[in-house]
């Protein structure tokens, strides 16, 4: 997708959430034709000409100014990581050139998270590259979120898990809020990441295999992963409860270190405790992490 039409689009659905009495304007007490604001009305607010702002969204303004995007940003009632992917998309690098098909170097996993990989026998956790893909594993992610050594390179994706794995609708207990989650996540890279054919291909890939995907990558969501808390429904020990956190290098943000803990003394606790003593402890651990111990 063009930085264009990715700019046009995400205008017009932030656009389209609010209604007049979000901002502070009268509605008129009657029904409209379109959802939401009126391109006038996001121009008033942002102090810009309507010519201007049509321009924008149809994608015919080359880098406004960082005074305007934010202007634009308060408008629309952009959260923090939303007005910096309208920055992104608004202001795309001069001189980029583009992407080829096989032209990227695949990821090799940071010494430094491979050692703090290892050392993490206890809790599940992996490396999850720039396209969501898992660059390594310990034992205990397996164990929680599916089999990597079993899988194809290609299936260890955390969004194509999560869309197109059998048993994923049932492992998250909210299983709606993890999958939209995924693709807010990829609508953010895809802005960061306009010219990757490879991110393109499985976005394609996801909106031609999955109705729900199409459906919420139309509303133009963006997230990032940072930390919270999910539910599962393990078929070998039933309910977890574990909280998450994502780990970045700051000289290397397209690499993430994700870890799951339970709260010690709780049933969940108990519930990782006793699946990873089922976990066959022979098996190889995944790219980079130390061989598991046995447990006790």
């Amino acid at each position: 997708m063009s930085t264009a039409t990715a700019l046009r689009d995400f205008l017009r659905s932030r656009r389209a959430r609010l209604h007049p009495r979000d901002v502070g304007l009268p509605d008129g007490g009657r029904p409209r034709r379109v959802a939401g604001l009126r391109r006038e009305e996001i121009a008033e607010l942002a102090d810009v000409s309507v010519d201007y702002y049509t321009r924008m969204e149809q994608g015919r303004v080359r880098n406004a100014s960082p005074a305007v995007l934010d202007a634009l940003a308060r408008a629309l009632r952009l959260d923090p990581e939303e007005t910096r992917h309208l920055h992104r998309i608004a202001r795309p690098p001069v001189g980029r050139a583009a992407a080829r098909p096989g032209a990227a170097r695949p990821q090799q996993v940071r010494p430094m998270l491979r050692t703090l990989l290892a050392s993490l026998e206890g809790l599940p956790s992996l490396v999850m590259g720039r396209r969501m893909e898992v660059l390594a594993w310990n034992r205990a992610a397996s164990a929680l979120l599916g089999d990597f050594d079993t899988m194809a390179p290609a299936e260890r994706n955390i969004a194509r898990m999560t869309f197109l794995r059998p048993g994923s609708r049932t492992l998250y207990a909210d299983w709606e809020t993890c999958a939209r989650g995924n693709v807010a996540y990829l609508g953010m890279e895809a802005g960061r990441r306009p010219d990757d054919p490879e991110l393109a291909a499985l976005i394609g890939e996801l909106a031609m295999k999955s109705q729900a995907f199409r459906t919420w990558w139309a509303e133009h969501p963006v997230q990032d992963k940072t930390s919270g808390t999910k539910g599962f429904h393990h078929p070998v020990v039933g309910r977890l409860e574990l909280t998450y956190e994502t780990l970045r290098a700051a000289d290397d943000p397209s690499q993430a270190l994700i870890t799951y803990a339970a709260e010690p003394g709780s049933p969940s606790a108990d519930a990782l405790r006793l699946l990873l003593s089922w976990t066959a402890p022979e098996r190889a651990p995944g790219p980079g992490a130390a061989p598991a111990a046995r447990p006790r």
